[in-house]
């Protein structure tokens, strides 16, 4: 009977420790940061250093995030305010990445589920995502892991830096 009592303390112990640490982790997500970095896995992959002029933000509130990334290098900047060919909409158009709904961390595993995104095929009922995360003082990494399809192929590692 002790030998259960013990066992139970000591898992009831473990719970809240975990709990403990997703709040944790979940708080010290919440803010405002930069990708600085992204790490292309396999043979043809790389680091690629993200220039501190090229726009993008992640914002995490306690249940929400948002993300938005212009994802071309160099960035469109010279789209004309009338007067684009189509052409020059879909080459503005295409590298934006946009998503925004809500997460919940579960020790260093985050679920992120889109509400909004630029793509329709992010927003389908039951879709999701998870990452692993690392936070360290004012720099934070994720790299997904699965999505609702299963196991996500090509593990991109985004490094990313607070602003705020």
């Amino acid at each position: 009977m002790k030998i259960s009592l013990k066992v139970i303390a000591c898992m009831a112990a473990l719970a809240f420790l975990v709990t403990v640490q997703s709040a944790s982790a979940q708080g010290k997500l919440e803010g405002v940061w930069r990708v600085t970095e992204v790490t292309i896995p396999g043979a043809n992959g790389g680091i690629i250093p993200v220039a501190a002029t090229h726009p993008n933000l992640m914002i995490f509130t306690k249940k929400h995030f948002s993300f938005l990334n212009i994802a071309a290098v160099p960035p469109q900047r010279d789209l004309p305010q009338q007067g684009a060919t189509d052409a020059q909409k879909v080459t503005a158009w295409t590298p934006v990445v946009a998503w925004a709904g809500t997460y919940e961390v579960k020790g260093n595993v985050a679920t992120f589920r889109m509400i909004v995104a630029k793509d329709p095929s992010d927003m389908v009922p039951g879709n999701f995502f998870t990452a692993e995360i690392k936070i360290e003082g004012d720099t934070f990494t994720w790299t997904p892991k699965t999505n609702q399809n299963g196991p996500v192929a090509n593990q991109i590692i985004s490094k990313l830096v607070r602003v705020e």
